[in-house]
C-alpha cells in the first residue's frame, strides 16, 4: 500500500496509506476532519549506495571454513505410509 500526501485547507498537509484503487478518492483530516484532497508528491528514488546512519562503507569479512558440510543421506521408508511416522 502506497503512502499518500493530503492538504486541508485549514490544518495543512499529512500523510495516509490508502490502496491504489482509493488513491484519488478525498480523505477526511485527522485533526478537524474536513475533507481533504491528494497532491502530487515525486516518488522516491534512490540512486547511489545507501547509508544509515553511524554505518560505515567497510570492506565485508572473508569466512573461511576448516572443511566442507557433509550433504544430507535421503531416508527411505519401507512398506506403510512415510507421511503417517508414528501413528
Amino acid at each position: 500500500m502506497p503512502l499518500y500526501d493530503f492538504k486541508c485547507e485549514t490544518c495543512g498537509t499529512f500523510d495516509k496509506w490508502r490502496p491504489l484503487a482509493e488513491a484519488d478518492t478525498p480523505v477526511l483530516c485527522p485533526s478537524c476532519e474536513t475533507v481533504a484532497k491528494r497532491i502530487f508528491s515525486p516518488p522516491m528514488i534512490l540512486t547511489g549506495k545507501l547509508r544509515l546512519k553511524g554505518q560505515e562503507n567497510r570492506e565485508p569479512e572473508v569466512v573461511k571454513r576448516s572443511e566442507e558440510p557433509k550433504p544430507q543421506r535421503n531416508r527411505e521408508h519401507r512398506g506403510g505410509r512415510p507421511w503417517m511416522i508414528g501413528h
